[in-house]
């Protein structure tokens, strides 16, 4: 499937006692017809009042607490199984909501953002996450400076720049950033121009992932980030590489996110080898 050209694997393991290994994951990837941003893998439900225990695992084999195109995905291939439109999953950053909508579109609740150092995490303390001290470049002409960051179930820092987002060499930034010692977990790492209260433009390089054309929490990040920094309003239309997605930061301290999903083709897959048989091909 994918979620706005974020491509996901949506893996039913329903059933099965066994897990998606790393070695599957990156042997799924190194394949050019399978290769992904995430797999959500279902597994039967481990918590009361749940639908299903959601494993994410990132293209690089390392596990992710948290991906919104993802969780889309997930919402729309269990509604054409069965008709259902609300869900509520667990995953690692907690219990999580979905619905397909009337129209076709997705929400997710996202939960609530934290912003204490200890909680995104960072390795050392920062009284105020609105904007921390670390930049890429020249001390004097710092080419990316002073992110403001988060934690939506995952770390994330926004660099906020007034020029177009494509001029920066984020394939170059990116993993240095992601890396950095100042995020013991690796962060998510975006830049992101406002255009309007209601309106920003955002790249994302994903934590175990690279370069992406969409990842839902850090367009929910950006748009946390931009409120909590008087940039933008609590709701916000973010335009990334492939589509756009709407995000409000409701005044519960809940982030939702809508967007689209998309079917491309099913198969089956070998959990342990990363072996497919490709069934068939979306219309």
């Amino acid at each position: 499937m994918n979620g706005l050209g974020n491509q996901i694997i949506v893996a039913d393991m329903r059933g099965q006692q066994g897990r998606v290994s790393a070695e599957a994951a990156i042997a799924i990837n190194a394949t050019p017809g399978t290769r992904f941003d995430q797999i959500m893998a279902i597994h039967d439900p481990r918590v009361d009042g749940t639908f299903a225990y959601i494993d994410i695992i990132n293209s690089d084999g390392s596990r992710a607490q948290a991906c919104g195109n993802g969780m889309r995905c997930v919402v729309q291939a269990l509604t054409q199984q069965g008709g259902r439109q609300l869900f509520t999953f667990e995953t690692i950053a907690g219990i999580l909501f979905g619905e397909e909508r009337d129209d076709g579109l997705i929400t997710v609740d996202m939960g609530t953002p934290k912003f204490a150092w200890y909680d995104i995490p960072l390795s050392e303390e920062f009284a105020d996450t609105r904007k921390i001290e670390l930049q890429i470049g020249p001390i004097d002409a710092p080419v990316l400076h002073s992110p403001s960051v988060a934690s939506m179930g995952n770390p994330h820092a926004t660099f906020w720049v007034n020029q177009d987002v494509w001029s920066y060499a984020l394939d170059r930034f990116g993993p240095m950033l992601e890396n950095h010692p100042i995020f013991p977990e690796r962060a998510n790492i975006s830049i992101a121009q406002v255009v309007a209260q209601d309106k920003i433009i955002l790249r994302t390089w994903e934590r175990g992932a690279g370069l992406t054309e969409a990842c839902g929490t850090a367009a929910c990040a950006a748009v946390v980030n931009g409120a909590r920094t008087r940039r933008t309003a609590r709701a916000a239309t973010v335009t990334v590489p492939g589509g756009e997605l709407f995000i409000e930061w409701r005044h519960d301290d809940h982030v939702t996110l809508t967007g689209a999903a998309e079917l491309e083709w099913t198969g089956t897959l070998d959990p342990v080898s990363g072996l497919w048989t490709r069934n068939g091909v979306a219309a």
